[in-house]
């Protein structure tokens, strides 16, 4: 049973895909996947046993990206089923060019008009569900069990307790708690725990931020990872650690693949929609506010209450209820 997967761009959604991918597996005993994405989605989900192919999507990269879109689904022929978990014309263009004749995928203009199946998906529910219903929307309903997160790196195993600290968050400044804030909570329990500090590439600075805060603290039993890991890298430490805490994020997800106890700080993000799934020892400190959720990048008030008025005791206390 050949299965062509477009997967979402973000590492957060891709994880959050990955039980519409399991119930295909569990459906589907002999399915072999083919894995499209982003290079972070590839190489987050890349390790599945039952990955065939997995192929970095370049086609916006240099020449017209229709043609270019066109020539991938020629090299990639025709499948028994596809489905993307992408909202987006090229994905759906994808998909039908493959000639596959079951193509699922949410319903839009575009893909109503070119693909087999495209139901109308409820958005006032967890993204993990949406997905589902994209992912099973041929079975004709069939109930299927929603399974944890599902990530097959290898945890790192960590000499000693772990508390991660992940700052930043690739959507935009409003989702990011405050670095110095980050400091405060870790040195609090520095006397339990050893400190990894997380980041991309693009987040080196914040966690130097942490990193002086910390020193300023007193705290020496930190290091600092930000912009030096690969994905799996990442996803293998984030999994070694007995404590997690970050904003909305996709090392949040991460860490809610491999259940490891988690604070997630939320602003102006759709918390009943991307919070942790099924991490049963997960608990989320976060404000109601007038103007939330607002989805923005940026605090289109200018003010940033959501996350400003957080206080570092606030998440302490959020950590020492877990614990």
């Amino acid at each position: 049973m050949k299965i062509l997967i477009i997967l979402p761009n973000w590492l957060g959604d891709a994880l959050m895909a990955t039980p519409a991918i399991e119930a295909l597996s569990a459906y589907y005993p002999d399915a072999r996947f083919t894995f499209v994405g982003s290079y972070v989605s590839i190489e987050a989900l890349k390790y599945h046993p039952k990955c065939e192919k997995a192929i970095i999507d370049n086609t916006k990269n240099g020449g017209n990206r229709f043609i270019n879109t066109y020539k991938l689904a020629r090299e990639l022929g025709e499948f028994h089923l596809a489905v993307s978990f992408r909202d987006q014309l090229h994905a759906t263009l994808l998909l039908r060019w493959t000639n596959t004749v079951i193509c699922c995928a949410r319903g839009s203009w575009h893909s109503k008009f070119l693909l087999s199946h495209a139901p109308n998906i409820v958005t006032q529910q967890h993204l993990v569900l949406q997905y589902l219903q994209i992912a099973t929307c041929n079975l004709n309903n069939k109930p299927l069990d929603t399974e944890p997160l599902k990530l097959y790196i290898p945890t790192h195993q960590f000499s000693k307790p772990t508390l991660g600290i992940n700052a930043g968050a690739t959507y935009g400044s409003a989702k990011r708690w405050y670095p110095e804030r980050f400091a405060q909570v870790a040195a609090e329990f520095s006397d339990r725990y050893d400190i990894v500090i997380f980041g991309g590439p693009n987040e080196v600075e914040m966690a130097s931020d942490i990193e002086s805060e910390l020193k300023r603290l007193h705290v020496n039993n930190y290091t600092n990872l930000a912009g030096k890991t690969s994905i799996s890298e990442l996803c293998a430490y984030i999994g070694g650690c007995s404590l997690f805490i970050t904003n909305d994020s996709g090392p949040m997800h991460v860490a809610a693949a491999y259940q490891v106890p988690t604070v997630a700080i939320f602003g102006p993000t759709r918390y009943k929609e991307t919070s942790q799934w099924k991490n049963e020892k997960s608990i989320i400190v976060r404000h109601e506010m007038d103007c939330s959720p607002c989805m923005k990048r940026e605090c289109p008030l200018k003010h940033h209450n959501c996350m400003k008025d957080i206080s570092a005791n606030e998440v302490i206390e959020a950590v020492k209820t877990l614990l």
